[in-house]
């Protein structure tokens, strides 16, 4: 199981940030999960949005043809912004080639059409991107910040980010749920089995 970290356009920090939270966050959760490897696209040197590259990152660190095939080829996506445009056409690449999916979580994909085969989570830094990018699949279970914050604060600091939790069911949707943008995050990567090992990059 490998978790792969797709940012936007922004500084590297920011990203850095985001990982100690998610690891606190975890931790007071007494999450025990398993991973094998954290992932973190560097922006740094490729275009956040580059689908093509993307693949190629996650083709060189995890082998390709046979070895997707593998259990421990499976891949949760956590993309930002920008990032989300390159991580959803990178997640379709893995699944064509035979690779799995376990979940794929968009914060502020704003414009972003997500489908796929495999869970689909959406985090929103207000209502209205809420709203707008469910027009273009809304995902299993999203969260929208309330009060609306920055861009940049859903990811440089989920754990203060308040806001609604949306789920979905059979009968429709639940009646959402008060809680924050870093809770709703680690209770996914809990529910799919990771626990964020040392951040490898190239």
């Amino acid at each position: 199981m490998s978790l792969i970290i797709c940012p936007g356009i922004h500084h590297p920090r920011l990203t850095e940030t985001f990982i100690k939270e998610l690891r606190d966050q975890l931790q007071e959760r007494g999450a025990a999960c398993q991973s094998e490897t954290l992932l973190v696209f560097p922006t740094q040197d490729y275009p956040a949005y580059c689908a093509p590259e993307i693949f190629q990152f996650l083709q060189a660190h995890l082998g390709s043809g046979a070895t997707l095939r593998q259990p421990e080829a499976s891949l949760i996506f956590i993309s930002f912004s920008a990032g989300v445009a390159g991580a959803i056409g990178a997640a379709w690449a893995w699944r064509q080639m035979g690779g799995r999916v376990n979940a794929f979580i968009a914060l502020d994909g704003w414009g972003v059409p997500l489908y796929g085969d495999f869970p689909i989570y959406r985090l929103s830094h207000d209502y209205f991107t809420h709203w707008s990018s469910a027009l273009l699949g809304g995902g299993d279970e999203s969260f929208y910040a309330s009060p609306p914050v920055e861009h940049l604060d859903l990811w440089r600091s989920p754990q203060t980010v308040q806001g609604w939790w949306f789920r979905k069911t059979d009968f429709g949707i639940e009646p959402p749920i008060p809680t924050n943008a870093a809770l709703f995050l680690a209770t996914l990567i809990e529910r799919h089995g990771v626990l964020l090992p040392p951040v490898c990059e190239e």
